[in-house]
C-alpha cells in the first residue's frame, strides 16, 4: 500500500501544455494558413471602425514591441501583439442595442468561488454602464485568483461577480478559446504577478493600465482553432487521470484506515496465549515511572482518572488493557523562540528548530530550515513528534540527535521501551478524534486531549507482530 504511485503534478502538466502551445510547438504549422499579420490588419481596421462609430473611445497608441519584451521565439507565420492593441473592450463599452441602465445589474459566477469554473454563462452581464457579452474573456486581476480566466457563454445563472476584479478582453477575430488559453499561459501569469500592488490586507491586484501593454503570441486563425482543440483534448485527458488518481488515493486512505482500525482492535494478527499479558507490562511501566520520579529524572504527575466503559470505543482481546496514553508516555509541550534568535544556517552547537507542521511532510520526513543557539524545549532522537496547532496530525519520529520544538508541536517520549511504531500507528488511527477535539479559529488541541486518550495496550510481543504486519501491508501495492 505505497503512497499513491499515480501521483503527478497535473497543474505543472497543464502549464507545460500551455507553454508549448504559445511557442507554436503543440500542433504543426500549415504553410497554407493565412499569416497572423493579415489577421492583425483586420483587427486594426475593426478598432478604427468602432472608434468612428463611437462604440469605444480612442486610446493612446501603444509603443512598438521591443526584442527584450518577447519572452520566446514563435513561428514565422505568427505575430507578437500587445493586448491593448487587440482588445476592443474598454470601460465605456456598451451593448449596441441597449442604453446603459444603472438599475440593471445581472451578474454570474463569484470571483472567489469554491469551485474552479471555466465558463461564465451570460449573454450579457452589465455593471452600471459596462456591458459584458457572450464571447468575452474575463481575466481575474486580484490575488489569490489572479490569472483565473473565464469565457462568457449562454447565461442561465444569477450569481454575484465582483466587476472590479476582472479585466474584460473582447476580440471576435481571435478564436475565443485560444484567447482564453493565451491569458492562462505561464509567461502571462508571470507578467501579471510581476506588476501587482497592495489593495488592503494581504490582497494584491494587477494594474490594468500595465496589463494592456502585455504581449500575446498570435498564430494564424486556422492554427488558433487547432491549438485550442488540442489543448482541450489534452486537458480533458488530464481531468480523467486526475479523477482516477483521486479515486486511487481515496481507496488507499480507506484501506490504510481499515488496517489501522483492525490493528487497534486486536484483529490484525492472532493472539498467542503464551504472550505475557499487557497488564504485566503496565505494572513494570508503573514501577519504572515511580523510580524515575524518585531519582528526579521526571516530574510526578497527577493521577489520571480511570477509563469509564463509555470511553472505550471498541472491544479488545482479554490479554490487552485499556490505559490512558498519559500513563505510558512523557509528553513534552513545545515553546516558541522569538524570531530575533532564529538562525537561517547552522553554526557550531546550534540546535535544529522545528517550528510546526510545515517541517513535517506526509511521509513523516523532517526538514530543518532554522536553528537556535538557546534552546529551552529539547527533544532527543526517537521522540515521536505530533503537530497540534494549525495543521493537526502531522507525525514524525525524530532521527536527529536533538531538536527544539515550537508550541505547534508536542513531543511524545517513549522512555518505557515499548514499541514506538505501535504508538505511532495508534496516533494515526486517532487523528480524526483529535481533530474533532480541536478548538478556536486556528485549530488546536491541548495536552489533555493527548494525555487522556484511551489507548488499547497489547502484549509487547503482539505489538511487534502488529507493527511488522502493518509495515508489510503498507509496503504493498493494491492488487499485488
Amino acid at each position: 500500500m505505497k503512497t499513491n504511485t499515480l501521483d503527478f503534478d497535473a497543474q505543472a502538466l497543464r502549464e507545460k501544455i500551455l507553454d508549448l502551445a504559445m511557442r507554436g510547438k503543440l500542433v504543426p504549422q500549415d504553410p497554407n494558413d493565412e499569416p497572423a499579420s493579415v489577421l492583425l490588419e483586420k483587427i486594426k481596421a475593426e478598432k478604427e471602425q468602432l472608434i468612428k462609430d463611437k462604440k469605444i473611445k480612442k486610446s493612446k497608441p501603444l509603443a512598438p514591441i521591443t526584442d527584450d519584451e518577447r519572452p520566446f521565439d514563435i513561428p514565422d507565420s505568427w505575430e507578437w501583439v500587445r493586448l491593448g492593441d487587440v482588445n476592443t473592450y474598454n470601460s465605456e463599452s456598451v451593448h449596441p442595442d441597449r442604453t446603459p441602465d444603472k438599475t440593471f445589474e445581472l451578474y454570474s459566477v463569484p470571483i472567489f468561488p469554491t469551485r474552479k469554473p471555466e465558463i461564465i454563462k451570460g449573454e450579457e452581464i452589465r455593471s452600471n454602464k459596462q456591458a459584458v457579452e457572450t464571447g468575452d474573456v474575463l481575466l481575474c486581476k486580484i490575488n489569490p485568483r489572479i490569472n483565473r480566466v473565464w469565457k462568457v457563454s449562454n447565461f442561465t445563472d444569477n450569481e454575484n461577480i465582483a466587476s472590479t476584479e476582472w479585466i474584460v478582453v473582447r476580440q471576435r477575430e481571435i478564436t475565443t478559446e485560444y484567447l482564453r488559453y493565451s491569458l492562462m499561459a505561464p509567461y502571462f501569469r508571470n507578467l501579471l504577478q510581476s506588476n501587482v500592488s497592495g489593495v488592503g490586507g494581504s490582497l494584491t491586484r494587477a494594474k490594468p493600465r500595465e496589463v494592456r501593454n502585455y504581449v500575446l503570441p498570435i498564430p494564424p486563425l486556422s492554427e488558433q482553432s487547432r491549438i485550442a482543440a488540442k489543448i482541450a483534448q489534452l486537458f480533458a485527458l488530464l481531468r480523467k487521470v486526475e479523477s482516477s488518481t483521486q479515486q486511487y488515493a481515496q481507496l488507499q486512505t480507506l484501506l490504510k484506515s481499515k488496517v489501522l482500525d483492525l490493528a487497534m482492535r486486536g484483529k490484525l494478527v492472532e493472539q498467542d496465549p503464551h504472550d505475557e499479558p499487557a497488564s504485566v507490562l503496565l505494572e513494570k511501566i508503573k514501577a519504572e515511572k515511580e523510580q524515575l520520579v524518585k531519582e528526579g529524572k521526571i516530574k510526578k504527575s497527577k493521577p489520571l482518572p480511570p477509563i469509564a466503559d463509555d470511553e472505550k470505543p471498541f472491544d479488545i482481546p482479554d490479554s490487552w488493557e485499556w490505559v490512558r496514553l498519559g500513563d505510558i508516555i512523557e509528553l513534552v509541550s513545545g515553546r516558541d523562540i522569538a524570531k530575533k534568535y532564529h538562525l537561517s544556517h547552522k553554526i557550531h552547537n546550534a540546535t535544529p528548530y522545528i517550528t510546526g507542521a510545515s517541517n513535517i511532510d506526509d511521509k513523516g520526513n523532517i526538514t530543518i530550515n532554522e536553528w537556535i543557539d538557546n534552546p529551552s524545549v529539547v527533544v532527543t532522537k526517537g521522540t515521536l513528534l505530533l503537530s497540534v496547532k494549525g495543521t493537526i496530525g502531522k507525525i514524525a519520529i525524530l532521527q536527529l540527535p536533538k531538536a527544539h520544538i515550537a508550541r505547534q508541536i508536542m513531543g511524545i517520549e517513549n522512555i518505557y521501551n515499548f514499541n514506538q511504531d505501535f504508538q505511532k500507528y495508534f496516533l494515526e488511527s486517532y487523528i480524526g478524534e483529535l481533530k474533532r477535539k480541536a478548538k478556536s479559529m486556528i485549530p488546536g488541541i491541548s495536552r489533555d486531549d493527548i494525555i487522556l486518550a484511551p489507548f488499547p495496550f497489547s502484549p509487547l510481543i503482539e505489538q511487534n507482530k502488529i507493527t511488522n504486519k502493518i509495515k508489510k501491508l503498507f509496503s504493498l501495492e493494491i492488487g499485488e
